[in-house]
């Protein structure tokens, strides 16, 4: 079988964990083409890709996806635009027949992902949508605990995202905290974890409610935001995530409770365990002691690599990718809810059929 062949389109902030993922699969991949509105950055990207892999391979640049799609021979695209992008060009990826690796959110809206999920199915290509911290070794041994029935009942979990976003990571692409491309720190910044949340949880959601605003920075959607979801289990989520915290991030920490056991991810990228106790104790220090003990470069971690290499097996062996459409659809659609609940001061009943961040244009804030 030979190596699959990647394109990408959108050469911004998270391309260059893309080209990262794609040279340490170098064996089963290659990138064959780039793209950006941007050339220059479109061939930096190359130019990267080139150096890491010492290629003789010619990779195309383009600034028109369209034209990609028609000149090139591709098995797999990564999308990594602005956020309101992707589900457009997704779809016309799919179309063309090809598989297709979106970073998050996968959608702005309940019915663009749907139709993702949909043109995937008739196309019979795989779409998996970036939530990579899934593949974080201590998120994979907690989830582990979970399946095993460790925990016993279920109580509560709660996912922080204690972060700073100054106004010049606004300016620098704004496109970012608009609700027409982007949304604010829950649809941006806390998605991964409300992912991983969900995930643990079983993800099937009864109700969310949401309080919200933007308090500080000069932005369309929230700063600040808190969400309650209760679970079709009984069991509450609780999610903190905001872009206000002075002067530096301070933490992304996941935390799980039950009657039998106790366990908190944090580190940069929710990539360490902290506490690690369970009512059957043999294991706890080993856990702890094997856990992953040094953080990773960015706050996008080092779950890229282990996503694409999922994605590629899913191909070659006809399966879905752990995150497929359904998956990735998930924890858009609690934040979606918590942004109608925060319109509507309501809680909000799942599942939820319809709704879009452009729904909350013209929403007043406390400024």
């Amino acid at each position: 079988m030979g190596k699959l062949k990647f394109a990408i389109i959108g050469c911004g902030r998270i391309s260059f964990k893309h080209i990262e993922a794609l040279v340490a699969n170098k064996d089963e991949v290659e990138l064959v083409a780039v793209c950006d509105i941007v050339f220059d950055r479109a061939l930096s990207k190359k130019v990267d890709y080139e150096e890491k892999t010492m290629s003789k391979l010619k990779i195309n640049v383009y600034d028109d996806y369209e034209k990609m799609l028609k000149n090139e021979k591709i098995d797999v695209v990564a999308i990594a635009t602005e956020s309101g992008y992707h589900a457009e060009i997704a779809i016309r990826c799919m179309e063309n027949g090809k598989n297709v690796i979106v970073e998050k959110p996968m959608a702005l809206s309940i019915e663009d992902a749907d139709k993702m999920i949909e043109v995937a199915k008739i196309n019979k290509v795989k779409l998996c949508v970036s939530h990579q911290n899934r593949f974080n070794k201590p998120i994979k041994r907690l989830r582990a605990a979970i399946e095993a029935g460790d925990f016993g009942k279920l109580i509560n979990g709660t996912a922080r995202i204690l972060w700073n976003r100054n106004m010049g990571y606004y300016q620098q692409a704004p496109w970012r905290g608009t609700w027409r491309l982007d949304g604010g720190t829950l649809m941006n910044q806390c998605i991964h974890d409300i992912d991983l949340l969900q995930w643990m949880f079983g993800g099937e959601i009864d109700t969310v409610y949401s309080q919200a605003d933007t308090f500080i920075r000069d932005i369309e959607g929230e700063d600040f935001g808190v969400i309650v979801i209760r679970f079709k289990t009984g069991a509450i989520g609780i999610v903190e995530g905001t872009a206000c915290v002075f002067p530096k991030n301070i933490e992304e920490t996941l935390s799980v409770f039950g009657e039998k056991g106790t366990v908190v991810i944090g580190g940069l990228a929710v990539n360490k365990i902290q506490i690690w106790n369970f009512e059957n104790a043999k294991n706890n220090e080993i856990v702890i002691a094997c856990a992953d003990g040094k953080d990773p470069d960015t706050v996008y971690g080092s779950g890229h690599t282990p996503l694409y290499k999922d994605v590629i097996d899913s191909i070659n062996n006809n399966r879905k990718p752990l995150i497929d459409g359904e998956e990735g659809k998930k924890a858009m659609s609690i934040i979606l809810a918590a942004y109608k609940s925060r319109l509507t001061d309501m809680p909000v009943k799942f599942p939820l059929d319809r709704f879009s961040t452009e729904e909350m244009i013209g929403i007043k804030t406390v400024k």
